[in-house]
């Protein structure tokens, strides 16, 4: 497996863990309380720093662990990089379409935050997984 594809199944399984963390924590709010009035920011920030944390302990490891010449990149590599980087980035302009409409309507903060998170685990999940996809069974630039 090649070290790019390690570090897409790092982001992968980072960005899914932590938010679903993230979900289990703000739903398990107290009993009658509304979900818009959850505490959800300390759990946002934590999830957030924490996956970023784990994110970089895991691409230091994948690198430490691998050779010098497992290490360069290729041209195959930086191609499929940037493809799912592309890809994974249409998540982030939906994320912010929808937090502008959220705020234009003034929706609860909650809301705003929350969607934007999504779309940034959105993004980090699909990018990852076109990556993935791309090094297991081959790269077709359109």
């Amino acid at each position: 497996m090649a070290v790019e594809e390690k570090r897409a199944w790092i982001m992968l399984v980072v960005a899914v863990t932590s938010y679903a963390v993230y979900l289990w924590v703000v739903l398990e709010r107290p009993a009658g309380v509304a979900l818009a009035q959850a505490p959800y920011v300390a759990a946002l920030l934590w999830t957030v720093g924490l996956s970023i944390a784990a994110s970089v302990a895991g691409h230091v490891t994948v690198a430490a662990l691998a050779s010098a010449e497992d290490n360069t990149k290729d041209r195959r590599d930086r191609e499929i990089h940037r493809f799912g980087e592309y890809v994974g980035q249409s998540f982030v302009v939906i994320g912010a379409v929808a937090g502008l409409l959220l705020a234009m309507a003034e929706a609860a903060p909650f809301w705003i935050a929350n969607a934007i998170y999504l779309a940034f685990v959105l993004s980090s999940a699909l990018g990852s997984t076109v990556k993935i996809i791309s090094y297991r069974f081959g790269f077709h630039p359109w």
